[in-house]
């Protein structure tokens, strides 16, 4: 099962990902993994949340643009090359990894790392394959 990720477009203004992280909190919508990025005019935020559908309604009320997209979380094997593992077999089947990022808390020693790749069903049967260790629900509950 993968986990859902918010995707969230903000303008490119000092301030806007305050709010947007203000109004989450505010409703116990916790960030499990964040990452932002800008461009000239926009920037996008991608989140994995504690709860992603009530996020959504969230961020619909407020007036966001948002949407929804399935990601694979994966431990990374804590060892030289760990990061590797994950990437090598990835790139030998041909899956394009659009983005990465990581998780800010952790289940144990592993850091969690965020995919989102273009073909993710792909993904996940090529990591399972390679013992890539892949978090599915207990991300929310980080």
């Amino acid at each position: 099962m993968a986990v859902k990720q918010i995707s969230v477009l903000l303008g490119n203004v000092p301030g806007t990902l305050a709010r947007l992280t203000n109004i989450l909190d505010k409703e116990d919508i916790t960030a499990k993994a964040l990452l932002a990025a800008s461009a000239a005019e926009n920037s996008t935020v991608r989140m994995v949340v504690n709860d992603p559908e009530r996020a959504a309604a969230i961020l619909e009320s407020f007036g966001f643009n948002y949407e929804i997209t399935p990601v694979l979380a994966a431990e990374v094997p804590l060892h030289p090359g760990g990061m590797n593992a994950i990437l090598k077999p990835l790139a030998k089947e041909e899956v394009n990894i659009h983005y990465l990022y990581t998780t800010i808390n952790r289940i144990g020693k592993e850091t969690i790392v965020i995919l989102g790749v273009d073909k993710i069903d792909s993904a996940r049967e090529i990591l399972i394959q390679n013992w890539i260790h892949l978090i599915e629900d207990e991300i929310y509950s980080l």
